[in-house]
């Protein structure tokens, strides 16, 4: 229960960013779907999220992608969620299984890093290279 006391103090302003990124990740979507479905960049979804206020137009695109109105971004609340989810489960162990079971399989992301990992030295190899032949 002090889990669920602190997700509710924290999301008592309304902080239209952390309200996008929160609907976004209950939506399993990470910030690189949101901004090609934008049209914008990760950095730009990033800083959209970070932002506090966000203009109506600009809101409304995201709702869009998000599958949801304006209003529910504007209306939404860890507390709702929490509130349903509380009401839903009456053993705590749907619950505990949802809280211990990650949406996505770790092995993909170790891999992903990885493979972002191996790109890296790949691009600083071609960039020594590129030195040494000037010389």
């Amino acid at each position: 229960m002090f889990i669920f006391e602190i997700m509710s103090t924290a999301t008592k302003t309304s902080h239209i960013g952390r309200k996008i990124s929160r609907i976004r990740e209950l939506r399993g979507m990470k910030q690189e779907a949101l901004a090609a479905e934008l049209g914008v960049s990760q950095q730009s979804v990033s800083s959209l999220e970070q932002s506090e206020h966000v203009e109506d137009e600009k809101l409304e695109k995201v709702a869009k992608v998000l599958g949801v109105s304006k209003e529910a971004i504007k209306n939404f609340s860890e507390d709702n969620i929490l509130n349903i989810i509380s009401n839903s489960f009456h053993d705590n162990s749907a619950l505990n299984a949802i809280l211990n079971n990650p949406t996505f399989n770790p092995i993909d992301k170790v891999v992903e890093l990885y493979e972002r990992l191996l790109e890296a030295e790949k691009e600083k190899v071609a960039y020594l290279e590129k030195l040494l032949n000037k010389k």
